[in-house]
């Protein structure tokens, strides 16, 4: 009667363990975790991707299911989820924030509406970044890697009391400041447009003071960031491709994985 217990413990673990993973996961990554996507979907993928997932997964070992353990076990199981899914989310984030600054620049920042993701008022242009970003995100397999490498993660980080490091969650935490980097990055070509433009302004201000500056510099400048906003959108995948490279080589530090300079997982 215990053999059979233990059997019956040892095929539930088999799947329940590593369905807090990957159910992690999907709760926060980009549009899977939104919250336009209904929970009833997201548990189902998540069931749907565990039974084809668990039967090719090493074994459990040392996991007693019923035991006061395993609560630590599923935490561990649920932070390595939520982490490869928040490093998505930074991704976004950075296109967002170039949204922000290129907004506030062009007075564009002005017209603002709910984010699909989140749910707060964020400037259009924010938006319009946000849903490129992510379009371009399914455009490349971005889900589908990440499901491979949360499918190599068990390999090298087995499901145990043991999980990530706190040296790669110092590594998650100062990815930020990249993040801020890369949004200024994409948009330092529109703030150096628009302060010559502010420049050129003052020039006319200066040397014609009836000129009402405020009646002819708000429609100009919108006007001017609209085309700055349309040239801004031409190297954009080449952006997305360095952000989501030094993303996928996070992952792979954190993850503990083999990964080559194109970030493309190791077996």
């Amino acid at each position: 009667m215990d053999i059979l217990f233990d059997e019956i413990s040892q095929t539930i673990a088999a799947y329940l363990l590593p369905f807090f993973r990957i159910s992690s996961m999907l709760m926060v990554m980009v549009v899977f975790g939104a919250n336009t996507t209904p929970a009833r979907v997201r548990l189902m993928l998540s069931v749907a991707i565990t039974m084809a997932v668990a039967p090719i997964l090493p074994p459990i070992e040392n996991v007693e299911l019923m035991a006061l353990s395993s609560v630590f076990v599923i935490a561990q199981q649920i932070l390595i989820g939520v982490t490869m899914g928040f490093v998505t989310l930074m991704v976004m984030q950075t296109f967002v924030l170039t949204g922000q600054i290129i907004g506030m620049q062009t007075s564009l920042g002005f017209a603002s509406m709910v984010d699909p993701g989140s749910g707060e008022q964020t400037p259009v242009v924010s938006n319009f970044f946000l849903l490129l970003a992510t379009l371009i995100f399914l455009a490349v397999d971005g889900h589908l890697l990440m499901l491979r490498m949360l499918v190599a993660s068990f390999e090298t980080i087995p499901i145990s009391n043991q999980g990530i490091s706190i040296a790669n969650y110092r590594a998650l935490a100062d990815w930020g400041s990249f993040m801020f980097g890369s949004a200024l990055t994409m948009s330092i070509s529109a703030i150096v447009a628009l302060l010559l433009i502010n420049l050129s302004f003052g020039v006319m201000t200066r040397a014609s003071p009836q000129l009402n500056i405020f009646s002819i510099g708000f429609p100009v400048t919108m006007v001017s960031g609209l085309l700055i906003l349309w040239l801004t959108l031409a190297p954009i995948m080449a952006h997305f491709d360095e952000v989501w490279m030094a993303a996928q080589l996070l992952m792979c530090d954190v993850l503990q994985l083999q990964c080559q300079l194109d970030g493309s997982v190791v077996f």
